[in-house]
């Protein structure tokens, strides 16, 4: 999920296009007082950061997300000048990016600041012997990472355990669906949605460096694991 914090609508709309065109979920935050709130509850895996917002500065927002968070932060701004590139960089930022932009460059940016951001947390986890093992007991209808157990409902110990069979494979809605709910009974595609955006939080709870439910726009949801006993 990539949040786009931008109070610009028709800016922010377009740059949301061109997200979900390249297979990214997006979220737009137009309000910096919102925005705090809203990473600590749904944990997004990059954020956009335009530095001029109305209520609060971007600036004060990456600080703040720095207390509690280490996901990568794009900056964006008008303003050109060299030192507040610097003061960005200096904080941390991951990238930093200034107004006009093609949002063609904006997305590639943002793939490589992921693919950046995933390789040194695999690696990191490596070096410290933390790569995360998945273990899912479908008798006792259990899973554990590394040993902790992950509260999961049964729809999503469901959808955990047939992801778990068949790494690599893009499942569409439906046949998640099929999966899941085998008496018929009628639910929206959205109710799968909805069951994979608790278990990302649920796993990102447990363990917070690896994404291994990944989204495919228009098409459904792929499972990627690094390890598993």
């Amino acid at each position: 999920m990539i949040l786009i914090v931008e109070d610009e609508p028709s800016l922010a709309q377009v740059i949301q296009d061109y997200l979900n065109h390249s297979g990214f979920e997006s979220h737009i935050i137009s309000d910096g007082n919102e925005v705090i709130d809203w990473v600590k509850i749904n944990q997004p895996d990059l954020i956009i950061l335009d530095l001029m917002l109305p209520n609060r500065d971007g600036l004060d927002i990456y600080r703040e997300l720095r207390t509690f968070s280490g996901l990568p932060v794009m900056m964006a701004t008008a303003k050109v000048d060299e030192i507040d590139r610097l003061v960005g960089l200096e904080l941390g930022a991951d990238d930093y990016i200034c107004k006009p932009y093609s949002p063609r460059e904006l997305v590639a940016r943002v793939k490589n600041v992921l693919r950046r951001s995933r390789s040194q947390s695999n690696q990191d986890a490596i070096d410290t012997g933390k790569t995360p093992l998945l273990n899912v007991d479908q008798q006792l209808m259990k899973a554990t990472i590394t040993g902790t157990v992950l509260p999961l409902t049964p729809a999503e110990f469901k959808l955990l355990a047939h992801f778990h069979r068949h790494p690599g494979i893009v499942f569409n809605r439906d046949q998640l669906m099929d999966k899941i709910y085998s008496d018929g009974r009628v639910v929206t595609d959205r109710t799968i949605d909805s069951h994979i955006k608790n278990l990302r939080k649920k796993i990102f709870s447990v363990n917070p460096d690896y994404d291994w439910i990944v989204s495919i726009y228009g098409v459904g949801y792929r499972f990627e694991i690094v390890e598993t006993c």
